[in-house]
């Protein structure tokens, strides 16, 4: 198995690892309250999904 001559850099290992990242979570607004919420997710604030009620939210 062929091994590494020189150790690499940390420059050259963070030039590698550039496209490793987290993305940003995509949010829609509920058409049920126009609350901000993730998609394809019931809505944290009224408990809607996809027009019904899937949810009873806690009362804060």
């Amino acid at each position: 198995m062929p091994n590494p001559k020189r150790r690499s850099s940390k420059t050259r290992r963070d030039k590698r690892r550039t496209h490793y990242k987290a993305n940003a979570p995509s949010v829609g607004t509920c058409p049920n309250c126009h609350e901000p919420k993730l998609r394809h997710r019931a809505c944290p604030n009224c408990g809607y999904y996809n027009g019904l009620s899937i949810v009873v939210p806690k009362e804060s």
